[in-house]
């Protein structure tokens, strides 16, 4: 059985996890390696326009494979520089993995996404839930820390008074709530999920490729960057934009009132 189902239609790739009898969890060295392996391929190939990311059966993500954890393992050694190492060359390479992306992936929240399962979630750069999704930062509930970079994550997308409330109480939010503080930006009934994914992604695809990416690339930066140094970026990204056939193409559709045909080039 595969970890990770994909299906593409017109440059949209759909990935789904897809171990559903653990509720999908990431922290196993074979679902790094599925999703790294994955990901990468998918960035490098300018035929696909948007992934979506979601998860079979009910649940989005567990997060970590709790029946690997405390004295069963996992990521835990009984040497703790041992651990470390685990966590640097296991779950950490996700956060990287997605930052480093350009595609833009898009987070069709089917049910529960709960400790790393949330952070996968913010680790996305659009994120549509189901009205049966759940959202929890609860590593502190198993004596543990977000080992996956979520102090990093959680803030920057709910700010920061909200992201200590989840993270230090490690209580669920319902959908209505992660709607409410930002951390999605629509909510949708179950059977409406993927069609509304779709829609979103079906969006983005029609615009030119590269206006695309590097504008992704651009807005994240900008979360760690300077004014001056973004500024600085997107002139030199708009020089690459002005010599694309895709933006003389947009312009004189524009003017023609016509739709454009991009080509990619």
């Amino acid at each position: 059985m595969s970890l990770i189902i994909e299906e593409r239609d017109s440059g949209i790739v759909t990935l789904t996890l897809n171990q559903p009898e653990l509720r999908n969890p990431i922290s196993d060295p074979e679902m790094i390696d599925a999703l790294e392996e994955t990901m990468r391929r998918l960035d490098q190939d300018l035929e696909v326009r948007v992934v979506i990311l979601t998860g079979a059966g009910s649940a989005f993500s567990s997060g970590g494979n709790l029946n690997k954890m405390g004295e069963n393992g996992g990521l835990s050694d009984k040497l703790p520089a041992k651990t470390r190492r685990n966590y640097r060359y296991g779950i950490q390479r996700l956060p990287t993995l997605f930052e480093a992306l350009e595609v833009p992936v898009i987070a069709a929240i089917n049910g529960p996404a709960i400790g790393a399962g949330c952070d996968l979630t913010c680790m996305c750069d659009v994120r549509i839930a189901s009205e049966k999704a759940v959202f929890a930062e609860s590593f502190v509930k198993l004596g543990i820390v977000p080992g996956d970079g979520g102090a990093w994550l959680l803030p920057r997308i709910v700010g920061f008074s909200k992201a200590c409330e989840m993270a230090l109480t490690g209580e669920a939010i319902k959908a209505d709530e992660a709607l409410r503080i930002g951390l999605v930006s629509k909510v949708v009934a179950p059977e409406d999920l993927m069609k509304e994914a779709r829609a979103i992604a079906e969006k983005i695809a029609a615009n030119p490729v590269h206006a695309v990416r590097m504008t992704k690339r651009l807005l994240r930066e900008a979360s760690r960057n300077s004014l001056q140094t973004i500024l600085e970026m997107s002139a030199a990204m708009q020089a690459l934009g002005h010599s694309t056939a895709d933006h003389r193409e947009a312009v004189a559709a524009m003017l023609g009132k016509r739709q454009p045909t991009f080509t990619g080039e």
